[in-house]
């Protein structure tokens, strides 16, 4: 069987799995994307102190809150009771709070397709809201991760474009909105982010193998072409890859690692998502795929 044979069989079965799966295949997608907001907002009501302790303690913001209030507060009796304060745990708390319900809420708009663009807004304001009290920023590892996450935001921000377009059935339009087809682009740049992190270095031949195959898919994501087959054969990749490396549930709760594999579980699943999204919804306009049905 030569190579364009095996290309046309595995594009035949894309299309196939696609049929089947059309009418819950978004569903599934929204469902993983925004897995790790509901995941990380559960987590911090039931660890509200630890999480607390972490920002007050990272970034001594006791001391920068109570000296936003006395300044604002010219009154000398009103700043020293605010100096006998704990304000650093109010702050940490407030952020809590915005983590808390920022995700839930925006997960349960997301799920339910209520305002799904203001969700989206929403969720991008605590991923930046992270990136800077975590200190993400630093680290260029996690840092590739959260944009990846965004990317899969861009990709449900568009999705949510196409419904609201489709309230206006019959109306004819000549071109799909530039504003859809450059979030689509951006997001399969970011999510590929995602591989990036995944590449190893080793010497060894299955190293080799995966990060050479893993290239490729990313690539053709990233470009558009033969979109829907490379992002349907990723998701099935990095499925196995984050069943075998994560399986925090294998790890005691009580251990650090198990919030650690937790975390970067569902942090998988919502780039899985974003795929599914591209599998489900095609690559956009910018694209090569769209390109070639010009020429």
């Amino acid at each position: 069987m030569g190579h364009n044979d095996i290309m046309n069989t595995a594009e035949d079965f894309a299309d196939q799995f696609l049929r089947v799966t059309k009418q819950y295949l978004p569903h599934v997608a929204r469902l993983c994307l925004i897995s790790t907001f509901l995941e990380d907002g559960i987590r911090m009501w039931f660890q509200w102190s630890e999480q607390r302790d972490y920002i007050d303690g990272t970034w001594n913001c006791g001391y920068f809150l109570a000296s936003i209030f006395v300044i604002l507060n010219l009154f000398g009796q009103l700043s020293k009771w605010l100096w006998g304060w704990n304000c650093g745990y109010f702050l940490a708390s407030i952020f809590v709070i915005l983590n808390l319900f920022g995700q839930l809420s925006g997960c349960i708009l997301v799920l339910s397709r209520n305002f799904v663009q203001y969700a989206c807004f929403g969720l991008f304001g605590i991923i930046a809201l992270q990136t800077i009290a975590y200190s993400i920023l630093w680290d260029l590892k996690f840092l590739m991760r959260n944009l990846a996450l965004g990317g899969g935001l861009l990709l449900l921000l568009a999705e949510s474009r196409s419904e609201g377009k489709s309230m206006f059935a019959g109306v004819p339009t000549m071109r799909e909105s530039s504003p859809k087809q450059y979030m689509q682009l951006g997001g399969r740049v970011l999510l590929v982010l995602m591989f990036m992190t995944l590449l190893h270095f080793d010497m060894n031949f299955f190293s080799i193998l995966q990060n050479i195959v893993g290239t490729a898919l990313i690539i053709l994501v990233a470009i558009g072409f033969k979109t829907k087959l490379a992002a349907l054969t990723l998701v099935i990749w990095l499925f196995g890859i984050n069943i075998y490396f994560n399986a925090f549930w294998t790890v005691p709760a009580y251990k650090p690692m198990h919030d650690f594999l937790k975390y970067d579980f569902f942090q998988t699943m919502s780039v899985i998502g974003g795929l599914l999204l591209v599998v489900a919804l095609g690559p956009g306009g910018v694209s090569m795929d769209e390109k070639k049905k010009e020429w």
